[in-house]
């Protein structure tokens, strides 16, 4: 009898606290943070896939965030990050300018040294084959290479009917925690799929080589632009409209490529294959085609190729007194851009550890269940803002340097600064926190529907040859990030969090105050005149202005970031605009006076 037989002979006759329902990132991490909250706790992890698997060419979802890293190194999982995966060196754009055959020429965001708190890029083979023995090193048991047939939630005992091969058994479980990604077993069983506005699709794969950007040009102060790391070891992005192109290096030495882009700019049957995808390179990101062509094997060595039409999706439902739970992709994924993926694995897995254990140690979890739901999906959605109808942004250089550094502020000022000090499971419970929050979103949408608006109406040039550090030289950035790693007490927790938000309405403020001002003096454009009469007009955006400007000159916020290339920012805005007309209107090459 093989090794899993007599584990399924095992599991047949058993009962366990909690079984869940894949054995993937989400799953396994989950299995272990339930151990380590309640180690008394008996739990089943179930994955379809024969472990070990592959490295290297097996699942996307490499890149992490502060959140994520933080999830992995609250788990105890430090060592094996330092020694088996690597230190992300931040995320990294680079916007299209004329061809794309030169890297020094597009505007580039970037670290130009490390920040202090880490983040990781994962070879999800290596990591989950690890994960899986220490799962069952800690007492969890996990059973691969197994189908769950049927799932029959009961008001004692929830039933599962697994096949494994040619045997079949059932499994009882007091909780069931769905982790089964795109699978969703829950979902599709309730009929709880949600559909959103966010249309975007994705292919990708991965090549047995560094892809190094750093050798891309040999041009000295281009390469000083990073006075301490390596590019490659950022996720990198090639931004163009409605694209970005993904390069995230491996610790198993392979590099993962992937494009990102909405069809309204880019037919997904122009990419769904894998001779498709290269031409497309090709195209529009010359310089990593020949990348992947000319250089050692050239195409031999790629190693996979995946496609994901409309990946985007979310959920009606993720948490219930039932005694069930969905988290990772299994409930809610809205998109690859910033890695968000595993920053909702671990927020959930937070929120579903506080409800299964608090329910296993005899505690009523009807009233907490919804409130978790609630703050769950309520993240999701205003997360989703950041995405949704945004992808033409991709083409707007300047646009998107400040949406950047506004999605960063928010990030680290607001969303991680709940999750760094422990306030997922309380949040709902803190009015105060509550009524910040929603002031929050409200700011945060208004401004994501700005840079839309701004897209719009934008005539300015190309701009070239400009490196925009968004840590080193911004102390906002730098004090939310100095927030994240202090320690608190409630009551000093909600004045940081408060002076954290009142910041981020004059970051806000400052922006909408600078694009109003340049764009105010472009007088003969109709279009123009209207859209900012409407910025002035708005209630929400005079507000933060407003707020601002009074408080400018006692505490200034360094506007480097806002209209990046412009060149003696303080200058009369109407010669700049004349200037720039005048560009225009010769049809000469798009430049900045």
């Amino acid at each position: 009898m093989s090794d899993l037989e007599n584990a399924t002979a095992f599991v047949a006759r058993e009962q366990y606290d909690v079984a869940i329902l894949g054995g993937g990132l989400a799953g396994l991490t989950l299995a272990l943070q339930i151990k380590k909250e309640r180690p008394e706790s008996s739990i089943l992890v179930i994955e379809k896939q024969k472990h070990p698997v592959p490295e290297a060419a097996y699942k996307v979802g490499e890149s992490t965030l502060e959140i994520a890293a933080r999830y992995l190194l609250d788990l105890g999982l430090e060592e094996h990050l330092r020694t088996q995966q690597l230190r992300k060196f931040g995320l990294r754009f680079f916007f299209s300018t004329e061809d794309n055959q030169d890297i020094t020429r597009r505007l580039e965001i970037g670290l130009a040294q490390p920040t202090f708190l880490p983040s990781y890029q994962l070879d999800r083979g290596r990591f989950e084959n690890m994960l899986g023995q220490l799962v069952q090193e800690r007492g969890v048991t996990f059973l691969d290479g197994c189908k769950i047939e049927q799932i029959s939630l009961q008001p004692e005992l929830h039933a599962i009917h697994v096949r494994h091969e040619s045997s079949e058994f059932d499994i009882l479980a007091r909780w069931i925690v769905d982790t089964s990604g795109r699978s969703s077993l829950l979902k599709r069983k309730f009929g709880l799929a949600k559909e959103v506005g966010h249309h975007v699709n994705a292919v990708w794969f991965r090549i047995n080589r560094r892809i190094a950007i750093d050798k891309w040009s040999d041009d000295p102060t281009w390469q000083a632009r990073v006075v301490d790391g390596q590019r490659y070891l950022g996720t990198v992005h090639l931004c163009g409209k409605g694209y970005w192109v993904w390069l995230i290096p491996l610790a198993s030495g392979s590099t993962s490529v992937g494009i990102v882009s909405d069809p309204r700019f880019h037919p997904f049957d122009k990419l769904n294959r894998l001779e498709r995808a290269l031409d497309w390179l090709r195209a529009y990101e010359p310089q990593c085609a020949r990348s992947i062509e000319n250089e050692q094997g050239g195409l031999a060595d790629i190693q996979d190729f995946r496609v994901m039409k409309d990946y985007s999706y979310s959920c009606r439902q993720v948490y219930s007194s039932d005694r069930w739970c969905l988290t990772g992709e299994a409930g809610v994924f809205l998109d690859p851009l910033y890695s968000p993926g595993s920053d909702f694995i671990a927020m959930g897995n937070e929120l579903v550890t506080d409800l299964v254990t608090r329910y296993l140690d005899g505690e009523d979890i009807r009233e907490r269940a919804r409130s978790h739901n609630l703050t769950f999906l309520s993240l999701a959605n205003v997360s989703l803002k950041v995405y949704e109808r945004q992808y033409g942004l991709m083409g707007h250089a300047q646009i998107m340097v400040a949406k950047y550094l506004w999605d960063v502020s928010t990030y680290w000022g607001n969303f991680s600064q709940l999750y760094f000090h422990h306030k997922m499971c309380s949040m709902s419970e803190d009015r105060h926190l509550v009524i910040k929050l929603y002031r929050s979103s409200k700011f945060d949408t208004r401004i994501q529907e700005f840079f839309r608006e701004w897209a719009e109406i934008d005539r300015a040039p190309i701009v070239k040859d400009v490196h925009v550090d968004h840590y080193n030289p911004l102390d906002f950035v730098k004090r939310f990030h100095v927030t994240l790693q202090s320690k608190y007490t409630p009551s000093e927790f909600n004045e940081m969090f408060d002076e954290n938000l009142h910041l981020i309405e004059r970051i806000a403020g400052l922006l909408v105050s600078r694009v109003i001002e340049a764009y105010s003096a472009f007088t003969d454009d109709t279009a123009i005149v209207a859209q900012v009469e409407r910025w002035k007009a708005d209630p929400l955006l005079a507000e933060c202005a407003d707020l601002y400007k009074q408080e400018a000159e006692a505490a200034p916020i360094n506007d480097c970031w806002v209209l990046p290339g412009w060149q003696n920012q303080s200058e009369d805005a109407t010669n700049l605009w004349k200037a720039v007309e005048s560009s225009l209107a010769s049809g000469l090459p798009q430049a900045y006076p």
